[in-house]
């Protein structure tokens, strides 16, 4: 078995820790706001840019297996 397939299968799993960072992320933003509703535009934006990072590593990942499979 090729090495470089084993490789993206690993970038790729950078997704599901991104998946389960966000959902992570999402739970507490939720508490947040329950015990402090008048910051939920403060929580709201904190929350969705803390979610766009953990979303750019997964892209990152997958973009690296790409790279691996198709030119390595």
């Amino acid at each position: 078995m090729d090495i470089g397939i084993i490789a993206a299968g690993i970038a790729v799993l950078t997704g599901i820790g991104a998946g389960i960072g966000i959902g992570i992320a999402t739970a507490h933003a939720n508490d947040a706001i329950a015990r402090q509703p008048e910051a939920s535009g403060k929580i709201t934006s904190t929350l969705l840019l803390g979610a766009a990072m953990a979303e750019g590593t997964a892209i990152f990942g997958f973009i690296t297996a790409l790279i691996i499979v198709f030119v390595g």
